[in-house]
């Protein structure tokens, strides 16, 4: 019962898990550990990884993963944009770094081995070790699309958890990184114009493409929103980190597309990087979206999505 203590003393520390190193290390043997398995006690994770009893959070899965992989692994890539929060969490694999050691990929977790990662890179949040904020971006940026990698960007500034400085120390600590080059887009300043010429622009993209013409700047559902289609019930906003630098303001506008949604009213939002350097793709994503918004069936599919 001693050991049994001290494996739930531990497991609340970290996230409601255990592993079997650690069960050893309280004095359980390989019978007990079983035997426990076999009544429930302990439920299998990953291999080697339980989890005790009823004992379970919110971060077990993230924090299990870490652990299936020793001392010195980290959670990364998406997983730890998830953790996070700038990005929603992955749906099947998480994915861990670990630095000097050949480790291989296992079921649910994609294993990715370093040389080595600069200190400054190691972090713990919700006691799970994870990359820092900055870092998880540069992985990030190997595996995402640029539009989604944008997204994630801006998401971690509105958030105050990297700023030009961190990102560009990344650059410096890894030069050779695969994400350096997309990272480095994705990084760039914001056009220097304002949001009312944002808009401007916008319009004048839509009229050139001969885009049926939206209403701008109109009350929806006690909101004021940048340009709407009514009768496709599509409302597009101009969004960018300039225009939500506090998180007060970021929390405010989800919120209001979460009401808009409500609604029936699709929220696409777009970026002033999307106006100024990809005007052609950013009027294909408009037209097929208001296309597909036209149809009837669209309706009870409406949702928020971000361009």
């Amino acid at each position: 019962m001693d050991a049994d203590r001290a494996g739930i003393a531990l497991a609340r520390g970290q996230q409601a898990l255990i592993t079997r190193a650690q069960l050893l290390d309280v004095g359980h043997t390989d019978d007990a550990i079983r035997h426990r398995v076999r009544k429930g006690w302990l439920r299998r994770l990953y291999r080697g990884v339980y989890l005790v009893g009823a004992l379970e959070t919110a971060y077990s899965q993230p924090m299990g993963a870490v652990l299936a992989y020793g001392e010195g692994a980290l959670l990364s890539h998406d997983a730890a944009a998830a953790l996070w929060g700038v990005r929603a969490a992955p749906a099947t694999t998480m994915h861990v770094t670990v630095a000097g050691r050949d480790v291989r990929s296992r079921d649910g977790i994609r294993a990715h081995v370093v040389r080595a990662l600069d200190p400054a890179d190691v972090r713990r949040r919700h006691a799970i070790p994870v990359t820092s904020p900055a870092r998880t971006l540069l992985d990030l940026a190997t595996m995402l699309p640029a539009r989604e990698l944008d997204r994630a960007v801006n998401e971690a500034r509105v958030h105050r958890l990297v700023t030009d400085d961190s990102l560009n120390e990344q650059f410096k600590r890894y030069p050779t990184h695969r994400g350096v080059s997309a990272l480095t887009a994705a990084s760039r300043p914001d056009p220097a114009f304002t949001r009312s010429e944002a808009e401007r622009r916008l319009l004048e993209l839509i009229r050139a493409a001969r885009l049926p013409q939206p209403q701008t700047n109109v009350r929806v559902v006690g909101h004021e929103v940048d340009l709407l289609w009514r009768a496709e019930r599509l409302v597009v906003e101009v969004d960018g980190y300039a225009f939500h630098s506090s998180r007060v303001a970021f929390e405010r506008d989800r919120r209001r597309d979460a009401e808009l949604g409500v609604h029936d009213y699709r929220v696409l939002r777009v970026t002033w990087r999307q106006i100024a350097a990809e005007p052609e793709a950013l009027i294909a994503l408009l037209a097929a979206t208001l296309a597909a918004q036209a149809r009837p069936s669209a309706r009870a599919r409406s949702s928020i999505v971000s361009a």
